[in-house]
This record gives C-alpha cells, sequence and structure tokens, in this order.
C-alpha cells in the first residue's frame, strides 16, 4: 500500500492540531494529500485543510485563522504578494523576495517564503546546480522565488517575459535584494530568446504556460530552435511532461518538472510549523499518487 494511502479518513478531535492553505481556487491542490500523508508518516495528531479565499477577504480570512487558533498555513495564488504586508514579521527570505507562501502562527503571524529553498533542493536533485547563467522565462511570483534562490547562489540572469516592463521591474528589485550577480531583462520575443538561449547554462520556466488543461501549449516559439543540451527546469507538474520539456529532451537536453520543487517548499513548511524532520518520500510519493487519480 501506498504511503498516501495509509490515511484514508482523518480523526479530528480537541487535540488535532490545524494547518491549511489559503488560496483561490483551491480544487487543484494536492499539498492536503502531500502534507497529511506526512503526519500519517510519523503518527502525528495533525490535518492540513484547503479554504478557498477570496482576495478581497484575505484580511478577514487571517483574523480568523488567528483567532481560530490554527498553528500555521500555506498561502498559493493570488494571495502570496499581498500577505507581505498584513504579516507581523516576515523572514528574510519573504522579504527579499516580496511574497509569502508560509505562515507560522503564535502571538504574531510570521511570514515566510520556502520556494526559494525548495526550488534549491530539487534542482541539486536534477542535477542542474552548477550555472553561471540561467534563463527565467516569466516574472511572476514564482520567477521572484527563482531568481532571489539563483542570485543567492552567485548565477548570473536573464529574465525574458510577455510584458517587459514587468520584467524589467523584477530585475530591479532583485538587482536591490542580492546586489552582485547580473541581472538582465527583456521582453520574451523570438529574436530576444533566440540571441540569449545559447548563452545560457539553466532555463528555468516560471509561467503557467502549458499547465494542464491547457497542456498543448509552449511558451518556446516555434521559429526559435531549443539551444542543445542546455538543462531545463519547469515548474509546471501537470502535465508531468509538458511540451516545452519534450522539446528540450528532442534537442538532447535534461528536463525536470516542478513536482521536486512542491515537495521540497511543503517540507520546509513542514518543519517550521512541526519543528520536526518531513517525511519527504511519504510526500513525494503522496503527490504522485494524488496527479495519478486526478
Amino acid at each position: 500500500m501506498s504511503v498516501s494511502r495509509i490515511r484514508t479518513s482523518v480523526t479530528v478531535t480537541g487535540h488535532t492540531q490545524m494547518v491549511g492553505l489559503l488560496g483561490w481556487p483551491v480544487e487543484h491542490t494536492i499539498s492536503p494529500a502531500m502534507h497529511n500523508a506526512a503526519f500519517a508518516a510519523l503518527g502525528m495528531d495533525w490535518c492540513y485543510v484547503p479554504f478557498a479565499v477570496p482576495p478581497a477577504r484575505l484580511k478577514e480570512a487571517l483574523r480568523g485563522v488567528s483567532a481560530l487558533g490554527l498553528r500555521g498555513m500555506n498561502a498559493t495564488v493570488p494571495h502570496k504578494q499581498a500577505l507581505v504586508h498584513l504579516v507581523d514579521e516576515l523572514s528574510p527570505e519573504a522579504r527579499a523576495i516580496g511574497a509569502v507562501n508560509t505562515l507560522l502562527m503564535g502571538d504574531k503571524i510570521r511570514g515566510h517564503n520556502t520556494d526559494a529553498s525548495g526550488f534549491l533542493r530539487a534542482l541539486s536533485e536534477a542535477h542542474m546546480s552548477e550555472a553561471d547563467t540561467a534563463l527565467i522565462l516569466g516574472a511572476g511570483g514564482a520567477a521572484r522565488a527563482v531568481g532571489y534562490a539563483l542570485l543567492s547562489r552567485g548565477t548570473r540572469l536573464v529574465i525574458l517575459n510577455r510584458t517587459g516592463e514587468r520584467a524589467t521591474a523584477l530585475a530591479s528589485d532583485l538587482r536591490k535584494a542580492l546586489p552582485g550577480p547580473q541581472v538582465d531583462a527583456s521582453v520574451l520575443r523570438p529574436e530576444t530568446l533566440a540571441a540569449c538561449a545559447p548563452r545560457v547554462d539553466l532555463i528555468v520556466n516560471t509561467t503557467i504556460v502549458g499547465m494542464s488543461p491547457q497542456a498543448g501549449e509552449c511558451p518556446w516559439p516555434s521559429e526559435v530552435a531549443y539551444p542543445g543540451s542546455v538543462p531545463l527546469f519547469d515548474l509546471i507538474y501537470t502535465p508531468r511532461e509538458t511540451r516545452l520539456m519534450a522539446l528540450a529532451r528532442q534537442s538532447g537536453a535534461r528536463a525536470a518538472n516542478g513536482l521536486g520543487m512542491l515537495v521540497h517548499q511543503g517540507a520546509e513548511a513542514f518543519r517550521l510549523w512541526t519543528g520536526t524532520e518531513p517525511p519527504v518520500d511519504a510526500m513525494r510519493e503522496a503527490c504522485q499518487d494524488a496527479l495519478e487519480e486526478g
């Protein structure tokens, strides 16, 4: 029996410690399967529940979470950046990235960001850590975490986004957060991609182009050849292999999806909430099972 199926039902009592997820929507999330499997594997009386919270009610929901005594929360789209202005304290990573994905509740609400460390752990697992220059596709919240993580390792960045102003703004924010390595930004066009892609050592797709249910789409223009063996890390994990990943493999490159990042950012949140080392293998298996069943 798979680890993720150990807990087929959750018994909640007055002793159960509660954590959860704030998002809008949350129907697609597999985080409850991941965390509840982790609690089951360690025999912990904890439970993880998703909460669908519209953006206009986020501040109100945060007060409710605190009043109800939940131990912590995750946050996903579209709440990560808004929470920066709603928590009592920010971790250095959350402040630098400008986004919160994990809340630690107590006398004060502390905002953390585990996306950056989760990305680096997943990148290491995929044997893609050694990169002098990386190309980031996209300039949203995920790109902020990825950019911060790579800059912290001394990697130079090129950021390409459909809207050039957002790419430029992100590059400026990252330079302020971590002065040192070079950060360039431009519009994602065939000509700019063709010019910079052959000069990088790693490509990271942080856009949602190619994610289910639009799995047939690809952020890489058809008229631009993929640059040979340059490895690709695609943050999308549904489907498991995107069109961009298939394109990279056809060119002789290694390609990894975002499941490892999901697992490792969740594992770091687990550590913050519980003070316990997470069962990462159980969490990964739970995610894989959830994706197969979904």
